[in-house]
């Protein structure tokens, strides 16, 4: 099931990381020369923008200040997509597609509920916040890989929506090839209690993985469960 195609980004480059000054700012080789890259991710990525990583980027238009986007990592298991720019149009096709478990009639997105604004709103009866997981450790994907106290306030509010009478999903995007998922309390405890919480007041979990097939399309790679904790 094909639900994104990178290559309508513009022309695919390749290149190797070099360093990362910032958060938004990745310092890569591309076509030998050192340019600049924008990371729209702002997780920690350690385990992925190490140097010598073979990444993909598509060139910026002239008049920005950055030279590049980063769009893809290199990894064992294949291309994973690093641009969280694109996640909710994935997720939005995904779920036109049926990722629910139903076909949506209607679809809206960035809708405001208490004191945020959530991903999606589905039909006019449930709320859907996404997450993106990147973060791969003995073959689970892990989310987050850096403390989300906004994370963390979007599980509240879907909550406090299925305590009005909506339906309410937190669906989480694996961008790797892992067994299971499930919360990195080591890294963000407030964020795993609060995913406890959601899913006992009757907010559900929903998963699945997506992978950058050897056309530079992004195509769903199965469903993704919660792991079972020991």
């Amino acid at each position: 099931m094909k639900l994104f195609d990178l290559k309508s980004l513009g022309k695919l480059e390749k290149g190797k990381f070099i360093e990362r000054p910032n958060r938004f700012v990745g310092i890569c080789e591309i076509n030998g020369k050192k340019k600049t890259c924008h990371i729209a991710d702002p997780g920690r990525l350690k385990e992925i923008l190490t140097k010598g990583r073979e990444i993909l980027a598509v060139k910026n238009k002239p008049e920005l200040k950055m030279d590049y986007k980063m769009v893809a990592a290199k990894m064992e298991d294949g291309w994973i997509l690093l641009n969280t720019s694109f996640h909710s149009k994935i997720a939005a096709q995904a779920i036109k597609q049926g990722i629910l478990g139903f076909i949506p009639q209607s679809l809206k997105s960035e809708v405001k509920f208490g004191n945020s604004r959530l991903d999606f709103f589905v039909d006019n009866r449930m709320f859907v916040e996404l997450k993106g997981s990147n973060l791969l450790i003995d073959n689970k994907c892990l989310f987050p890989d850096a403390p989300t106290e906004r994370g963390r306030r979007h599980l509240e509010e879907l909550i406090e929506a299925k305590k009005k009478g909506y339906e309410a999903v937190i669906l989480i995007m694996a961008l790797r090839d892992c067994e299971c998922f499930q919360t990195y309390d080591k890294l963000d405890k407030k964020f795993g209690e609060t995913f406890k919480k959601a899913l006992k007041e009757g907010v559900k979990f929903i998963g699945f993985k997506i992978k950058i097939n050897e056309n530079f399309e992004i195509e769903l790679n199965g469903k993704l469960e919660l792991c079972k904790r020991g």
